[in-house]
This record gives C-alpha cells, structure tokens and sequence, in this order.
C-alpha cells in the first residue's frame, strides 16, 4: 500500500546502510549486471573478434529522428545493420521503406525486435534476421542504416563500397565512418548522424578502398536515385 511503501522509506532514510548493507547491493548489482551479460550482450559476442565486438547501447529517440531526417526524400528498401532492438528498422517501415531488414547477431535482441513489432502490429511487415553483417549481401540494398564502433566501421566501409550500388546511401548514427566524408550531417553530439552517398565516394578516393577490399574482418541523394 501507498502509506506502508512511505512509512518503509522514511524508515530507511533514518538508518544507516552500513557496510554489510552496501556489499549486498554491491553484490546485487554486480549479480545483475553479470545476467545482462550472459542473457543479452554475450551470446551476439561469441562468435566474432575481440575487436570487432559491439556492445548494445539502445538508439535515442533523437538518433532515431536525425536518422530519419537524413533519409526524407529516400525510397525502397533498408536495412540496418546490427539492428539491436529493431526501432530503427520499425520507423523506418513507418516512413514508407519496404522491405525493412535489421541484421542481428544477438538472438535475445531478435526477439526483442519482434516483439517490439508485434506490439505495434507490424511484425509482419519488417523482418529481423540473425546472421553475420560480414556475410549479409548488400549488392541490392538502397538504404543502409549502421550504429556501430569505430573499429568496426572501418572495415565496414571497405565491404560497403565493394558491394552496394551506385544510388546506395548510407546512414552512420553515434559514429561516423572514419575515412568518408559525409553529404549530409544531422544532429549535435551523441545524437549526430552522418549520411554518406555511394556514388560520390565512389568517383573520389573511395575507389581505392574497393581495391583494397579484404573478404577477412581479422543520402545526400545520388544522382541514379533521384
């Protein structure tokens, strides 16, 4: 009850916790973050390079809206990338993109993605799939949506190039790719996101990256898309 939870709390404040008190919610708080872990971080983690590994940090709803902004005027099909608990790819099927795609390596953060679909009754209308992003083909994607790390980014950058088309936009949210310049920037700080066209890249040193293009991991709008 209300006046039982208030007499508890009043109760608490005037006592000390004491240091048995803080190792238990020490303890308690190590316990859980150990289960977060093990239950959602961990399995995605297993199966790729120390360095390449991502940890999941959720899209702010200000990320999700910069995202989208870089994308207005945009069509066809998205995919995105490491896609977490799906929103991006959610919103993006709201906007209009189909086939909406989020690529997972964490199967907890799979159906976590469909059951936030599900609850918004679109699930299905966009597909969340578990596999690899090195492995995923994107030499018909249109839209393609990243919030990864740097370390990843950068070899990420060079599959992009060798595999998407011409009319292809790419999308970094959190980071931006370390050796492409963007067409389009939106967003301040954290919050920023980086738009980066295929075709421009490629008619500059963006060349040099797809000959370059090692298979191993150790929207500026373009002109053929307007």
């Amino acid at each position: 009850m209300d006046d039982d939870a208030a007499e508890t709390f009043a109760e608490l404040n005037t006592k000390s916790i004491g240091l048995s008190g803080v190792a238990q919610i020490a303890a308690g708080t190590g316990l859980a973050v150990y289960a977060m872990w093990v239950g959602i971080l961990q399995p995605g983690f297993r199966r790729i390079p120390l360095k390449l590994q991502v940890p999941y940090i959720p899209a702010s709803q200000s990320q999700v809206r910069n995202v989208m902004t870089l994308l207005k005027g945009r069509k066809g099909n998205i995919v995105d990338l490491g896609s977490g608990d799906g929103r991006i790819v959610l919103e993006a099927h709201r906007r209009g993109f189909t086939p909406a795609v989020g690529y997972e390596l964490n199967p907890w953060l799979i159906y976590l993605s469909r059951f936030n679909a599900w609850r918004a009754d679109h699930h299905s209308k966009v597909s969340y799939k578990r596999e690899d992003l090195w492995k995923v083909d994107l030499s018909k994607c249109k839209n393609v949506t990243v919030f990864l790390a740097p370390s990843v980014l950068s070899l990420l950058q060079k599959k992009l190039l060798a595999e998407l088309p011409d009319d292809a936009l790419v999308i970094a949210g959190r980071f931006p790719f370390p050796d492409w310049t963007p067409c389009r920037m939106e967003g301040l700080g954290v919050d920023r996101a980086w738009a980066y066209s295929i075709e421009a890249l490629r008619s500059t040193d963006g060349i040099s990256a797809v000959l370059e293009f090692s298979w191993e991991p150790e929207i500026c709008i373009g002109v053929g898309s307007l």
